[in-house]
């Protein structure tokens, strides 16, 4: 942040921009039009028909000089390629691991890790689960416990790390089931359903001493570990001098097993796993060449194996590192000072507006977030994320069971959304929360039965988009 002489503190873009690629805005007709046709879904929107897609940083985050460059150097070999060779040296540097298996991306390794690990009746004690992550464990037989602290969904919260492992908790859950049950114990770096929310390095610790006095694998998801690093270096008072490429180190001698998505991590796409322990690579070894592709790809293209490597370093440049927590803060700090209810602290990935709060008068059952998501595109053409009930699943008795929060993610890719265009973004929140009234609920017309947020469609229980769009043309006029 900077800070002005009237005292006001900003987020700078510490770079400048030398390629640029169009946007369009274009008028709310055509994006009431294009919501209908989407099955109010922001993921099954084009994007010819968004203005700012703030769906997430998986894979959006801008590349830099230096990865755009490294990847004319690719070595397309099928196997034996330099290209991973080089990407190996890179992780065994940032993460200080030595063994390596790639992955096409962040689920590709869930999927190895659960197919390996997890076995009918096991249980998974984790701070929080990512969709992907219960999906892959439940498909193999186990079971999910999410044992966070009080303060991890509580919106407004002065909490430093709402992402921490609630320690008695864990105790509990080994005591409950036994040793033999617990499969791993999992940490999520920067918890993504709950707002982007870091654990400590103190909380890490204690999970560390107690995975290892029983001898149960700690399992790291990275997929957000910078971000969790520049959070340890922000809140946590013994860790304000240390270098980020020192608490990642950190974080990742503690873990007996990281995975990570390359799309969050290093901007570019693809994933891995990466240990010291060589039993377990080797359990996990023979997997890859099944799932992924040979060992010395994983199903990624060479030339983003490239860029994955100078992007692992740039994840320790404090500079490069910052960007994302910093706007999402200026932006959340905005809407909380206008009144607007936002998870608090800001997190990492996204601003997290809580939809529950935002719109009193839709039930739970009506998808608030889901019905966030679309109203904020009819009135602005930004794209966010639905991260509730629509991301949830049913009960066997085909119940919605109902999310912990209700929140719209608006996610914030590093190096790509400039202040003025964060500033058109806070100015339709605005708006709309003053409309808020005229937002109504969804119902599912079309649902998968797994990952149904993905490709659901779903349909409005009144006319009131075209209430909405009428209020915003009424305001606006009919250019924008």
């Amino acid at each position: 942040m900077i800070r002005f002489g009237n005292g006001e503190q900003i987020p700078v873009e510490l770079h400048k921009v030398r390629v640029v690629q169009k946007l369009n805005l274009k008028p709310i007709e055509e994006r009431l039009e294009a919501i209908d046709k989407g099955g109010y879904n922001t993921f099954l929107l084009d994007t010819k028909d968004i203005f700012l897609d703030m769906l997430t940083d998986s894979g959006t985050n801008a590349m830099s000089d230096n990865q755009v460059s490294s990847m004319l150097q690719a070595d397309d070999a099928y196997s034996g390629s330099q290209s991973y060779y080089r990407m190996e040296s890179a992780l065994r540097e940032v993460f200080g691991k030595h063994y390596v298996l790639p992955a096409h991306q962040g689920r590709a390794a869930e999927n190895v890790i659960s197919k390996v690990f997890v076995k009918p009746g096991d249980v998974i004690p984790t701070n929080y689960h990512f969709t992907t992550t219960m999906a892959h464990i439940e498909i193999n037989g186990g079971k999910v416990l999410e044992i966070y602290g009080d303060e991890a969904i509580k919106i407004k919260s002065s909490h430093p790390f709402k992402g921490n492992i609630d320690i008695k908790k864990l105790n509990n859950v080994i005591s409950e089931y036994g040793v033999d049950r617990v499969a791993f114990i999992r940490l999520e770096a920067s918890t993504n359903l709950i707002g982007g929310q870091p654990f400590s390095l103190a909380n890490m610790r204690e999970v560390r001493d107690i995975a290892k006095k029983h001898g149960i694998m700690l399992v790291l998801d990275a997929s957000l570990i910078g971000e969790n690093a520049w959070f340890i270096k922000q809140r946590e008072e013994e860790y304000k001098n240390a270098h980020i490429k020192d608490i990642l180190l950190e974080m990742c001698r503690m873990a007996d097993l990281i995975y990570f998505s390359s799309r969050k991590v290093t901007s570019t796409r693809g994933g891995g796993i990466v240990t010291d322990d060589k039993n377990i690579y080797m359990k996990l070894r023979d997997l890859i060449p099944l799932y992924e592709g040979f060992l010395t790809y994983g199903g990624m293209s060479v030339r983003e194996i490239e860029a994955m490597a100078v992007g692992l370093y740039e994840t320790t440049d404090e500079t490069v590192i910052s960007q994302s927590p910093m706007f999402i803060k200026y932006a959340v700090d905005e809407l909380d000072k206008a009144g607007i209810p936002v998870v608090t602290p800001a997190g990492a990935l996204g601003c997290h507006i809580d939809a529950m709060g935002f719109l009193p008068n839709v039930p739970q059952e009506e998808y608030p977030a889901g019905a966030l998501a679309s109203a904020l595109f009819i009135i602005s053409g930004c794209r966010g994320m639905e991260r509730g009930t629509i991301s949830s699943v049913r009960d066997e008795n085909g119940k919605d069971i109902l999310a912990d929060m209700e929140l719209l993610r608006l996610a914030f890719p590093r190096r790509v959304f400039t202040l003025s265009q964060t500033l058109f973004l806070l100015d339709r929140i605005k708006w709309l929360y003053a409309n808020r009234e005229l937002v109504g609920g969804l119902k599912f017309v079309e649902e998968p039965p797994v990952l149904r947020f993905f490709m659901g469609r779903l349909a409005p229980l009144s006319n009131w988009p075209q209430k909405l769009a009428a209020k915003f043309r009424a305001d606006f006029g009919e250019s924008l």
